[in-house]
């Protein structure tokens, strides 16, 4: 950390301060720090907001989604963080997981494995433990539901089939679409994951209602059974 960071941000340059930045050069040039650094408002004795936020990021490993997944309680493990800002941390971030949940409600058909991923990374993408869910489509692939279905890891919960397909049946669904993440970030299948696919599959064959994809969710990426030539 430099002397510079360390110092109190009123005694910085003014084109070098976050807020003043921000107005002058506009969002897009400030750093994930500077934008921290603004919504904590100040930092400790010892340290500047800016510095403040960028031990925060570190402890995350710079990834904006593991901040994400922080408590109330884990922020204010930060000294120079109390009940206030971790607050106003969490709502902003909660502000901007809502405004991508906007985008993918907006997404009234799926064409792809991405309208899929856009669609189902909002609930997903950035949980600790693994869980499924199903996308129902009707013959246009036009979404009329989307629902979870487990939890706790495909490889260690039971994912049963008929409450998938009841569902279907209760909805007049034609397509469906399984998703599952991946915690790890690891976005390979296991033997699990293409059982399981295999399975609902097969079962939607004998119901007309066809499995269109079967997609893997991470942070920061995804992989599809359908784009891999598993369905076929």
């Amino acid at each position: 950390m430099t002397t510079h960071e360390n110092k109190s941000i009123k005694n910085w340059a003014e084109d070098e301060r976050p807020r003043e930045k921000l107005e002058s050069k506009g969002k897009e040039s400030l750093s994930n720090s500077e934008l921290l650094a603004i919504i904590i408002g100040s930092g400790s004795k010892n340290k500047s907001a800016v510095a403040l936020s960028k031990e925060i990021l570190e402890s995350c490993n710079n990834n904006l989604s593991m901040l994400n997944r922080m408590s109330l309680q884990q922020l204010k493990n930060f000294k120079g963080i109390g009940t206030a800002k971790a607050i106003h941390i969490l709502a902003t971030l909660e502000l901007g997981n809502r405004k991508q949940h906007e985008e993918a409600k907006s997404k009234k058909y799926v064409s792809c494995s991405k309208d899929s991923y856009e669609l189902m990374r909002y609930h997903m993408q950035d949980l600790q433990v693994e869980e499924s869910w199903v996308l129902y489509l009707n013959k246009a692939n036009a979404v009329l539901y989307v629902g979870k279905i487990s939890a706790g890891g495909i490889a260690n919960t039971v994912i049963d089939s008929r409450l998938i397909f009841s569902k279907a049946l209760e909805l007049k669904a034609s397509n469906i679409i399984l998703a599952h993440n991946h915690p790890s970030g690891n976005l390979n299948p296991s033997k699990a994951d293409r059982d399981i696919t295999l399975k609902i599959k097969s079962a939607g064959e004998h119901l007309d209602i066809r499995l269109l994809d079967h997609i893997i969710i991470t942070d920061k990426a995804y992989y599809s059974f359908a784009d891999e030539g598993f369905l076929n």
